[in-house]
C-alpha cells in the first residue's frame, strides 16, 4: 500500500516515526521530534517540517547526522542502509573503474584528515535520475576546498535532498513540471556560442536555434507563439473571453559567457510547463496569459541590456542599431541576418490598457534562500544600480630606484579604493558595492604601475541610499588621487533605478506559497532583471526559486532542483488560478 500524507498526518506518533525512519540514515530522532508539528497541508509542509527539526537541533547532533552517513564507495565504520545502497548502485558507483575508484579513496581519505566527518552528496542529483561518477568526483574534488563550517552546511543540505528524494519514493510522488523544465533547460542548454560552456549571445546562431525550439514547445503547449522583430519569443495561451486583459510573464533566454543553465530561462520554460498542464486538462483562464523570452538582457554582445523588454515597453532605443560587435557586425545587420524587420521594432511596444500585470519566476542568483533553507521566496524590489568605469593614471618608473614617498602608483591608489568601497558599502541594509574588474595595462613586475583600470558597480533597493554612497565614493576617489598625484577618469557605463514590486501581487504570490506549505519569505533581488524595464508598462512581481551550490550563479555550478521547480511551478499555477486584477 503506498503511504499517503493523510496516513502520516493521522497515524500515532510512533507510527509516523517509524514508517518514515528510511528517510534520514539511522536518525529515528527526526522523525520522532517532528510528528508533534503535525497536520502538515502538503508534502512540502512535511519536508519542510523534517529540515527545520534538523536545523533546530544540537551541533552535536547534526555532527550525529552526518557521521550516521556512510563514505561513498568507502569502508566507513557505519553500516550501509538499504536506501544507502540503492542509491550508490543507482548511481553506478559498484562499477567504478579502478581509476575511479582509487580516486574516490583518496578524496575519501583527504576528505576525513580535513573534515573528520564524511563527504555527503545527493547522488540522485538535481533531478533525481542520477549524477555520473564523473560529477560526483567533480564535486567531491570541489568541496575538498571548502572551510569546516561551510561544508557542515553543504552537508545538512545534502542529507535534506536526499530526504526529500526518498519521501517522494515513499509518497510515490514525482515533480513532473519540475522534471519537464530541467529536461527542457538541458537541452537548450547545449546550444551555445562556444565548445567551453554555455554562452548564447543576442542573435548568434545558438540564440536563434534556442528561439525556434521554444516557440515548438510554446506551441506543443497549446499557446500561439512566435518571434517578433527584436528575437523576442512571445506565446499566449487565449482565454475563452476575447475581450479580456493580459497577464504577462516571461524572463530572458540570452546569456552571460561561460553561464548557467537557469538564469532567465527558468522564468520561460516554466509558464511553459504550467500552461502545458493547464491545456491538457482544458482549463482556461479568465485572462489571456502571455509568456515573453526576451530576447536580450545580459548585454554580451552589444554592451546594451534589456532590450527585448525595452522594446514591449516602447523604450527601445533605435540608435543601438548602428552599435557594432566585436566582430564589427551592427546590431542592424544582425537582425537582418537573422530575418528581423528592425523597422518593425517600434510596433512591439504594448498598450499600458491592456495589461493587469507582469511576474518573472527566476532562479535567485544567490544565497539567501539556500541559507535559510527555503525553496522559494518574494521578491520586494529589484535594486536599482550605478556601474562606472574608472582608469587611473599615475608615473610608471622603476620598483627598485624610486623611493616609496615619491611614488604615483596607480595600482596602490586601485588597492585603497577597492578597501572604500567595502568600507562605505558595509553595514547598510541592501547597500552593495563591487569592484569586479581590475586591471595593471602592460604591467611588469619590476615597474611600478602607472596605468590601472577598475570597475564600480553600488546597488541598493533605495535609489537615494545609493545615490547617497556613490556621491561619498567618488568625492573618496577624488582625495584618494589628489593624496597619491593620480590622475583619474571616471565613466558612467549604467544608471538603473530601483524597482519595487507592487504589494497586491506580492500578497497574491504569499497566499500561493502559503497555500503550497511554505512560509512566505520576503528579500530583495540585487540582481537585475527584465520586470525593471516592464515596470515602465504595467505593475511587476517576481517569486524566486533557491538556487544551489552555494548560491552560485552566471556560472557552470548553478543549479537548482526538480522539487524546487516543481513548487514553483504549482505557485505560479495556483497564481493564476486565484489571480484577482487591481480594484
Amino acid at each position: 500500500m503506498t503511504t499517503t500524507l493523510d496516513y502520516l498526518n493521522t497515524c500515532d506518533a510512533e507510527t509516523f516515526a517509524l514508517t518514515l525512519s528510511g528517510i534520514y540514515e539511522h536518525s529515528p530522532w527526526i522523525p520522532q521530534r517532528t510528528a508533534s508539528a503535525r497536520p502538515f497541508a502538503t508534502a512540502t509542509a512535511l519536508k519542510l517540517a523534517l529540515q527545520q527539526t534538523v536545523s533546530d537541533a544540537s551541533d552535536a547532533d547534526q555532527l550525529n547526522l552526518i557521521r550516521a552517513h556512510p563514505e561513498l564507495v568507502g569502508k566507513a565504520d557505519v553500516a550501509l542502509t538499504t536506501e544507502s545502497t540503492n542509491e550508490q548502485t543507482a548511481a553506478g558507483l559498484h562499477l567504478c573503474s579502478a581509476d575511479e575508484f582509487a580516486t574516490l579513496q583518496q578524496c575519501n581519505a583527504a576528505y576525513n584528515l580535513r573534515f573528520d566527518f564524511p563527504f555527503i552528496l545527493a547522488v540522485k542529483g538535481p533531478d533525481g535520475l542520477g549524477l555520473t561518477r564523473e560529477a560526483i568526483i567533480r564535486a567531491f574534488k570541489r568541496r575538498l576546498t571548502h572551510q569546516v563550517a561551510d561544508e557542515i552546511a553543504e552537508n545538512l543540505r545534502q542529507i535534506s535532498r536526499i530526504a526529500e528524494l526518498r519521501l517522494n519514493d515513499l509518497l510515490d510522488t514525482q515533480p513532473a513540471m519540475g522534471l519537464q523544465i530541467m529536461a527542457w533547460s538541458e537541452v537548450i542548454g547545449a546550444w551555445s556560442d562556444d565548445a567551453s560552456g554555455l554562452t548564447c549571445a543576442y542573435l548568434t546562431e545558438a540564440h536563434r536555434q534556442t528561439a525556434a525550439q521554444m516557440v515548438q514547445w510554446m506551441q506543443d503547449a497549446g499557446m500561439t507563439a512566435s518571434i517578433d522583430a527584436v528575437g523576442n519569443v512571445v506565446g499566449r495561451y487565449q482565454s475563452d473571453h476575447p475581450d479580456a486583459k493580459t497577464l504577462m510573464t516571461g524572463s530572458h533566454y540570452d546569456t552571460v559567457r561561460n553561464g548557467g543553465t537557469y538564469d532567465g530561462r527558468e522564468g520561460i520554460l516554466l509558464p511553459i510547463a504550467v500552461i502545458r498542464h493547464l491545456h491538457q486538462r482544458g482549463e482556461k483562464l479568465p485572462f489571456h496569459l502571455e509568456v515573453i523570452g526576451f530576447a536580450e538582457e545580459e548585454g554580451v554582445r552589444y554592451k546594451s541590456t534589456f532590450l527585448g523588454s525595452n522594446a514591449v515597453t516602447g523604450h527601445f532605443d533605435m540608435s543601438l542599431l548602428a552599435r557594432t560587435d566585436a566582430d564589427g557586425i551592427t546590431m542592424r545587420d544582425a537582425l537582418e541576418f537573422a530575418g528581423h524587420d528592425f523597422t518593425q521594432i517600434p510596433a512591439i511596444a504594448r498598450n499600458r490598457a491592456d495589461y493587469l500585470g507582469f511576474i518573472e519566476v527566476h532562479i535567485e542568483q544567490g544565497p539567501v534562500l539556500l541559507q535559510r533553507n527555503l525553496p522559494v521566496g518574494i521578491v520586494t524590489s529589484i535594486a536599482g544600480s550605478c556601474r562606472y568605469l574608472v582608469t587611473l593614471t599615475g608615473m610608471a618608473s622603476h620598483a627598485g630606484t624610486t623611493p616609496m614617498t615619491m611614488r604615483k602608483d596607480a595600482a596602490a591608489a586601485a588597492a585603497e579604493i577597492i578597501l572604500l568601497v567595502e568600507q562605505r558599502c558595509s553595514g547598510i541594509t541592501s547597500l552593495v558595492g563591487t569592484v569586479g574588474q581590475l586591471q595593471v595595462p602592460g604591467g611588469s613586475v619590476n615597474v611600478i604601475p602607472g596605468v590601472c583600470n577598475l570597475s564600480l558597480d553600488i546597488r541598493a533597493a533605495d535609489d537615494s541610499v545609493r545615490d547617497a554612497a556613490v556621491a561619498d565614493i567618488l568625492s573618496g576617489i577624488e582625495a584618494i588621487c589628489a593624496r597619491r598625484q593620480v590622475d583619474t577618469q571616471l565613466e558612467l557605463t549604467m544608471r538603473a533605478a530601483a524597482a519595487p514590486c507592487a504589494p497586491w501581487l506580492m500578497q497574491q504570490l504569499a497566499a500561493a506559497t502559503e497555500r503550497a506549505g511554505v512560509a512566505p519569505f520576503m528579500l530583495l533581488s540585487g540582481a537585475g532583471h527584465d520586470a525593471m524595464s516592464l515596470v515602465n508598462l504595467t505593475d511587476v512581481a517576481m517569486l524566486f526559486t533557491r538556487c544551489g551550490n552555494g548560491g552560485i550563479s552566471h556560472n557552470p555550478l548553478e543549479t537548482m532542483t526538480a522539487d524546487d521547480a516543481e513548487l514553483s511551478a504549482h505557485i505560479l499555477l495556483d497564481f493564476l488560478r486565484h489571480f484577482t486584477p487591481k480594484a
